[in-house]
């Protein structure tokens, strides 16, 4: 056992790259098979809007920290034994797809139906009315609810320490162990956490007050 000095600092400072790295590609990841789950949501077809409304059941139904036990530790048993990073990956990425991909749903139904039925009589087909006249207008919908989601992303890397991954809590936990200063090093992560989340917070309270200014211009104009 020895004091926390300012290398430890350092050792946890660094760890946070990680969490922020995990974040992002589980943003950008789950963005892309968010956005195809939100059009299969919306689809004509039952069996596709049912598979989809499955899978978001599915991974918001169940503890994130499941879902990376049984693919870090379930998929051995199968003979697939992946690394610390891909299990995280993957596991992060269908759970933000499932979210992102029902926030998505929800901003594009909440378009009123008279911009489908005027799209409509334009002769315009479903994708084009899809992407050309709806997708613009829930874009912005969604963009205060995405942010606030990507706030919670950060937080839930916490949890991929469970299986060893060195991210931010993970470098607590180690700074912990090697110098028995709980009070000193888990203020630290906190600390962190708070400055990397807190910018968003402000970001999505801003593009949320922003956007519903411009939609009450936009409804007076």
């Amino acid at each position: 056992m020895r004091q926390f000095s300012f290398n430890d600092f350092l050792f946890i400072l660094a760890a946070t790259r990680w969490t922020v790295a995990l974040s992002l590609l589980a943003f950008v990841l789950g963005g892309l098979l968010g956005g195809v789950i939100a059009i299969l949501r919306i689809s004509r077809f039952a069996p596709v809007r049912l598979a989809a409304a499955g899978y978001v059941q599915l991974f918001q139904g169940t503890p994130l920290l499941m879902q990376l036990f049984l693919t870090y530790y379930g998929l051995s048993l199968f003979g697939l034994r992946l690394d610390a990073w891909t299990a995280v990956t993957i596991a992060y990425t269908v759970y933000a797809a499932a979210f992102l991909g029902d926030i998505w749903r929800g901003c594009i139904q909440a378009i009123p139906k008279e911009q489908w039925e005027g799209s409509r009589a334009l002769a315009l087909g479903y994708l084009h009315q899809l992407f050309l006249v709806i997708m613009p207008q829930a874009v912005r919908i969604a963009i205060p609810p995405t942010v606030g989601f990507l706030v919670q992303l950060v937080k839930a890397t916490a949890v991929a320490s469970i299986i060893g991954f060195v991210e931010l809590t993970r470098a607590g936990q180690l700074m912990t162990n090697a110098t028995f200063q709980p009070m000193t090093v888990y203020p630290i992560v906190a600390g962190l956490y708070f400055a990397l989340c807190w910018p968003l917070s402000i970001w999505a309270q801003h593009l949320e007050k922003r956007l519903r200014v411009e939609n009450a211009i936009g409804r007076r104009a």
